[in-house]
C-alpha cells in the first residue's frame, strides 16, 4: 500500500496516487506501447539535456533545455528563475513539445525520478494527456531502460562537459543514430523499425510522425 507522505526536501508536488506503486501493471511487461521513461543528463554549469525512452521499442527522444537569458552572468537570485533552462516549466514544455507529435496512443505513461524538474507534472498531463510517475526515492533502477539509454549517450554527451554547446540540430542527430542502433532486446531490430510497427500495427496513426 502507498504510503500517504513525500519523500525528500521540496517534493512536496508528489502525492501517493503517482508514486510508482500505482502504476498499471501493463507497463512492466512491456507489452503495450506509449509508457515511456524520462531523465536528465547533466554537464557542467548546470547544463542539461532531457531524455525520453519509450519502454516497448527503445525509441529515443532527446529534450533540448538551453540556459535562459542571464544564466552565468552571476549568482543566482534565491528563488528566482531557474536560468540554466531546466527548472519545471522549461521541462514540462520541453516534454509536452516532443510528445505531442506522438498519436495519442503512444502517449500513456511518464516514469521519472522524484526530481523538482517534474514539479509541474499536473499540468503536463493535462497538457499530453500522459499518466505521471515517480520512482520511490533514490531507485534509479526502477526506470532501468531509461538508465541503460542514458549509458549509450553518454558516448555522445561526456560526463564533466557542457551540454549547452550542442543545439537542438545536434540532439536530433544523436537521437536518430540511436534509434537506427540494432538492439539485441529487439531482436536485431532498430528502435525506429519497432516504433513503425507499432504504428503501422494500427494501434497509432504514422502520418504524425515528424
Amino acid at each position: 500500500m502507498p504510503q500517504a507522505r513525500t519523500r525528500g526536501r521540496g517534493k512536496g508536488f508528489i502525492t501517493p496516487e503517482v508514486l510508482i506503486s500505482e502504476r498499471p501493471a501493463e507497463v512492466e511487461g512491456r507489452a503495450a506501447p506509449g509508457h515511456w521513461e524520462g531523465d536528465l543528463i547533466l554537464g557542467l554549469n548546470r547544463s542539461a539535456i532531457g531524455t525520453l525512452v519509450e519502454r516497448t521499442t527503445r525509441f529515443t527522444m532527446l529534450l533540448h533545455l538551453p540556459p535562459m537569458p542571464g544564466h552565468g552572468d552571476g549568482p543566482r537570485e534565491k528563488n528566482g528563475p531557474a536560468l540554466a533552462g531546466h527548472g519545471a516549466e522549461a521541462v514540462r514544455d520541453a516534454i509536452a513539445r516532443e510528445i505531442t507529435t506522438l498519436p495519442k496512443q503512444l502517449r500513456r505513461s511518464l516514469t521519472w525520478d522524484q526530481g523538482s524538474e517534474m514539479a509541474q507534472h499536473a499540468r503536463l498531463r493535462i497538457d499530453t494527456g500522459m499518466a505521471v510517475y515517480f520512482c520511490d526515492s533514490q531507485s534509479p533502477w526502477q526506470r532501468g531502460t531509461n538508465e541503460n539509454t542514458n549509458g549509450l549517450l553518454r558516448q555522445c554527451f561526456p560526463k564533466g562537459t557542457h551540454l549547452s554547446a550542442h543545439g537542438p540540430d545536434d540532439s536530433a542527430a544523436v537521437a536518430t543514430a540511436l534509434n537506427g542502433r540494432p538492439r539485441k532486446t529487439l531482436g536485431w531490430r532498430m528502435p525506429a523499425e519497432a516504433l513503425d510497427a507499432v504504428l503501422r500495427s494500427g494501434q497509432a496513426a504514422v502520418a504524425t510522425i515528424g
